[in-house]
Protein backbone atom coordinates (compact mmCIF):
# COMPACT_ATOMS: atom_id res chain seq x y z
CA UNK A 1 0.00 0.00 0.00
CA UNK A 2 1.39 3.36 -1.01
CA UNK A 3 -0.03 6.61 0.34
CA UNK A 4 1.21 10.13 -0.25
CA UNK A 5 -0.05 13.11 1.72
CA UNK A 6 0.29 16.51 0.09
CA UNK A 7 0.28 19.24 2.72
CA UNK A 8 -0.42 21.96 0.12
CA UNK A 9 -3.45 20.04 -1.19
CA UNK A 10 -6.83 21.62 -0.50
CA UNK A 11 -8.12 18.26 0.76
CA UNK A 12 -7.55 17.50 4.44
CA UNK A 13 -4.99 14.76 5.19
CA UNK A 14 -7.68 12.36 6.47
CA UNK A 15 -9.61 12.85 3.21
CA UNK A 16 -6.47 12.17 1.18
CA UNK A 17 -5.95 8.91 3.11
CA UNK A 18 -9.61 7.95 2.67
CA UNK A 19 -9.59 8.68 -1.06
CA UNK A 20 -6.32 6.87 -1.75
CA UNK A 21 -7.21 3.71 0.19
CA UNK A 22 -10.68 3.67 -1.36
CA UNK A 23 -9.26 4.03 -4.87
CA UNK A 24 -6.67 1.30 -4.28
CA UNK A 25 -9.27 -1.05 -2.80
CA UNK A 26 -11.74 -0.52 -5.62
CA UNK A 27 -9.06 -0.92 -8.32
CA UNK A 28 -7.84 -4.17 -6.79
CA UNK A 29 -4.40 -2.76 -5.90
CA UNK A 30 -5.43 -3.57 -2.33
CA UNK A 31 -7.14 -6.96 -2.60
CA UNK A 32 -10.10 -8.04 -0.49
CA UNK A 33 -8.76 -9.29 2.84
CA UNK A 34 -5.59 -7.19 2.71
CA UNK A 35 -4.59 -6.25 6.27
CA UNK A 36 -4.12 -2.50 6.67
CA UNK A 37 -1.53 -1.03 9.01
CA UNK A 38 -2.63 -0.10 12.51
CA UNK A 39 -3.84 3.45 13.02
CA UNK A 40 -0.71 4.29 15.00
CA UNK A 41 1.60 2.56 12.55
CA UNK A 42 0.18 4.37 9.54
CA UNK A 43 0.13 7.69 11.39
CA UNK A 44 3.81 7.31 12.28
CA UNK A 45 4.81 6.35 8.75
CA UNK A 46 2.96 9.35 7.29
CA UNK A 47 3.99 11.78 10.02
CA UNK A 48 0.39 12.47 11.00
CA UNK A 49 -1.60 12.38 14.22
CA UNK A 50 -3.24 9.05 15.03
CA UNK A 51 -6.63 10.79 15.18
CA UNK A 52 -6.24 11.82 11.52
CA UNK A 53 -5.75 8.22 10.41
CA UNK A 54 -8.52 7.01 12.76
CA UNK A 55 -10.93 9.51 11.17
CA UNK A 56 -10.03 8.20 7.69
CA UNK A 57 -10.50 4.59 8.82
CA UNK A 58 -13.90 5.42 10.34
CA UNK A 59 -15.01 7.04 7.07
CA UNK A 60 -13.75 4.07 5.06
CA UNK A 61 -15.57 1.67 7.35
CA UNK A 62 -18.78 3.69 7.03
CA UNK A 63 -18.36 3.50 3.23
CA UNK A 64 -17.97 -0.28 3.40
CA UNK A 65 -14.44 -0.18 1.99
CA UNK A 66 -12.74 -1.62 5.07
CA UNK A 67 -13.82 -3.64 8.08
CA UNK A 68 -12.35 -3.80 11.56
CA UNK A 69 -12.18 -7.21 13.15
CA UNK A 70 -11.48 -6.20 16.72
CA UNK A 71 -7.99 -7.09 17.89
CA UNK A 72 -7.31 -8.93 14.63
CA UNK A 73 -6.96 -5.66 12.73
CA UNK A 74 -8.45 -3.76 9.85
CA UNK A 75 -8.93 -5.34 6.43
CA UNK A 76 -10.10 -4.40 2.95
CA UNK A 77 -13.73 -5.49 2.70
CA UNK A 78 -15.57 -6.95 -0.27
CA UNK A 79 -17.04 -3.53 -0.90
CA UNK A 80 -18.19 -3.60 -4.51
CA UNK A 81 -21.82 -4.42 -3.85
CA UNK A 82 -21.93 -2.31 -0.65
CA UNK A 83 -20.56 0.69 -2.52
CA UNK A 84 -23.06 0.21 -5.33
CA UNK A 85 -25.94 -0.01 -2.86
CA UNK A 86 -24.74 3.15 -1.09
CA UNK A 87 -24.45 5.01 -4.40
CA UNK A 88 -27.91 3.85 -5.43
CA UNK A 89 -29.42 5.07 -2.16
CA UNK A 90 -27.67 8.44 -2.50
CA UNK A 91 -28.87 8.80 -6.10
CA UNK A 92 -32.43 7.95 -5.10
CA UNK A 93 -32.37 10.52 -2.27
CA UNK A 94 -30.96 13.14 -4.65
CA UNK A 95 -33.62 12.44 -7.27
CA UNK A 96 -36.39 12.78 -4.71
CA UNK A 97 -34.93 16.03 -3.34
CA UNK A 98 -34.48 17.76 -6.72
CA UNK A 99 -38.01 16.75 -7.73
CA UNK A 100 -39.36 18.30 -4.50
CA UNK A 101 -37.34 21.43 -5.25
CA UNK A 102 -38.93 21.63 -8.69
CA UNK A 103 -35.71 21.27 -10.72
CA UNK A 104 -36.06 20.09 -14.29
CA UNK A 105 -34.45 16.72 -15.01
CA UNK A 106 -31.79 18.29 -17.26
CA UNK A 107 -30.80 20.77 -14.56
CA UNK A 108 -30.58 17.99 -11.96
CA UNK A 109 -28.36 15.88 -14.25
CA UNK A 110 -26.15 18.91 -14.99
CA UNK A 111 -25.69 19.48 -11.26
CA UNK A 112 -24.59 15.85 -10.84
CA UNK A 113 -22.13 16.13 -13.74
CA UNK A 114 -20.62 19.29 -12.21
CA UNK A 115 -20.31 17.62 -8.80
CA UNK A 116 -18.69 14.51 -10.29
CA UNK A 117 -16.19 16.60 -12.28
CA UNK A 118 -15.27 18.48 -9.10
CA UNK A 119 -14.98 15.28 -7.05
CA UNK A 120 -12.86 13.48 -9.62
CA UNK A 121 -10.74 16.54 -10.40
CA UNK A 122 -11.79 16.90 -13.99
CA UNK A 123 -11.80 20.34 -15.52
Amino acid sequence: MTLKIHIDDSAAPYEQIRAQISKQARSGALPVGYKLPTVRGLAESLGLAANTVAKAYRALEADGVIETRGRNGTFVAAAGSAAEREASLAAQAYAEKVRRLGLAEGDAVAAVRDALRAAYGEG
